[in-house]
């Protein structure tokens, strides 16, 4: 039975914990040189501290810990976030090779896999469920590496991250409510009362960054919580849930892989070519860039809590906009006509907004 009161409290416990242990983990950044200096492909223009997906860890662990929830999986879920973490303070500190990194989530996916936290079947229209049978493991493994990693990408502006993870964790905990899938709630309001105290530090400009252990650790949480609820719905099109409330870092991702294959370039090798740093380059100033990104975020996740239980008519209507919104964020990206921006071109001067392209290493807000 799920008691509302108890979860305002554990996210209240979870956001103050957050905000005031960033203080402390600013200081033991410094203090270990775990700090992000400026270079060639990013934008901020002095060293700043990194580690504060630490902050967010401990102060959603404090919130979960007022809950004592019982299941079945926690303890592996814990075991696995726990290696997130750690892998994630080893890269803030060494910049290990991505191998390295590979490894910690592939080892965080196997206590999911080990406990029996497996995608096992997904519902299609006119079909019905289906189980995924033999390739349940390989998916699993593909979704949670997936979405540790897409929200690593997305990483790149001030608070962008912490906001369009929030908005994603937003959705899925409506969502758990709405199906009374309590664990999922639980992990969810947590988590988002610990972005919120993070987010004060974390909003441009930047006095810390969530880092490798702040971004893997919140892209396999999500990735958790969606398999412990979205891949449970029993709606049509259930599989296309968890990817709504992702578009945003999922498609990010997409469009970068199919950039460098374009480009012939290293699918691994970072860039400047996101989807954030392609709105400074028309002229958005680096708040309204992060704003963008999480109205972008936010429709999304409205239309998944619609898409959830919807009937057939509403869902192909949902798709038809979120397929819309896919190909304005394609457009953003330059992956459509050669770079040419139709709709966003027609959108902009809609709103009376000129663009003005310019390098996003040269952006001033």
């Amino acid at each position: 039975m799920l008691n509302y009161v108890d979860l305002m409290i554990a996210s209240f416990i979870a956001l103050i914990s957050t905000f005031f242990l960033t203080f402390l983990v600013k200081k033991l950044a410094f203090k270990f040189n775990i700090v992000d200096f400026p270079n060639q492909r990013k934008i901020h223009k002095k060293a700043t501290p990194r580690i504060g997906g630490l902050a967010i860890f401990i102060g959603a662990a404090l919130g979960l810990l007022y809950l004592q929830p019982e299941h079945v999986h926690l303890l592996e879920i814990s075991l696995g976030a726990l290696v997130i973490v750690i892998t994630g303070i080893l890269d803030d500190k060494f910049d290990i090779r991505p191998i390295i990194k590979l490894s910690g989530q592939l080892i965080a996916a196997s206590f999911l896999i080990s406990s029996g936290l497996i995608i096992e079947r997904v519902t299609l229209p006119f079909i019905g469920m289906i189980d995924l049978g033999v390739f349940s493991v390989l998916i699993t493994v593909l979704w949670v590496v997936g979405i540790t990693n897409a929200i690593n990408l997305i990483d790149g502006l001030d608070g962008l991250a912490t906001g369009v993870s929030t908005f994603a964790l937003l959705s899925m905990f409506v969502m758990a409510l709405v199906d009374l899938q309590i664990f999922a709630a639980y992990l969810s309001i947590v988590l988002i009362g610990a972005n919120l105290g993070f987010l004060y530090h974390n909003f441009y400009p930047a006095k810390i960054y969530m880092g490798d252990t702040g971004s893997n650790f919140l892209g396999y949480m999500i990735a958790v919580i969606s398999m412990l609820g979205l891949f449970k719905n029993i709606a049509l099109f259930s599989f296309i849930i968890p990817v709504i409330v992702l578009a945003v870092p999922i498609f990010d991702t997409l469009f970068a892989i199919v950039r460098r294959i374009t480009n012939k370039q290293q699918i691994m090798k970072p860039d400047n070519k996101h989807i954030h740093y392609q709105l400074l380059r028309v002229g958005f100033t680096h708040r309204q860039s992060v704003l963008i990104m999480y109205a972008f975020s936010l429709i999304f996740g409205i239309l998944a809590i619609l898409f959830a239980k919807a009937s057939l008519f509403i869902s192909l209507l949902v798709t038809c906009i979120v397929l819309v919104l896919i190909h304005i964020l394609a457009e953003i990206a330059g992956l459509v006509m050669g770079g040419k921006r139709p709709v966003v071109d027609i959108i902009l001067k809609m709103f009376g907004i000129r663009q003005r392209i310019i390098s996003p290493n040269d952006h001033k807000d």
